[in-house]
């Protein structure tokens, strides 16, 4: 029986990402040993896009599915006024036929998503 999900972020300075995640986000986390944070995630959902079979990642010789991470919100723009306030910087604002969406800069320099919907949403499915 299946009881999780372990998503893996890759990133070009993961300690100050996971700094953002503890710190701004303020998520909560297990310390696996040695200053590698596990967190938990808020309620979520998965969706399957098509890809080029050539973009997809290796991950210990196999070839893993790729994956962009966007977190969701009822309120996009008090989340970036929230954000900003923690001195996080936002890209602008896109409408798009499923929701607003932004993008999110981590320290890294790399960046994750956050909209609100127009949809139905799964994540909190009985």
């Amino acid at each position: 029986m299946l009881n999780g999900a372990h998503i893996l972020l890759f990133s070009d300075d993961a300690e100050a990402d996971r700094k953002f995640f503890r710190d701004v986000l303020e998520w909560s986390f297990v310390d696996a040993g040695h200053s590698w944070l596990i967190f938990k995630l808020p309620p979520g959902e998965a969706a399957v896009h098509p890809s080029a079979m050539d973009n997809r990642p290796l991950h210990h010789e196999n070839r893993m599915l790729g994956a962009s991470l966007y977190l969701i919100c009822d309120d996009l723009e008090g989340e970036i006024k929230a954000l900003k306030e923690k001195k996080v910087e936002c890209a602008p604002i896109t409408q798009e036929n499923w929701g607003s969406r932004t993008a999110i800069k981590l320290p890294s320099g790399g960046e994750i998503g956050l909209y609100q919907p127009k949809h139905r949403t799964a994540y909190d499915l009985g």
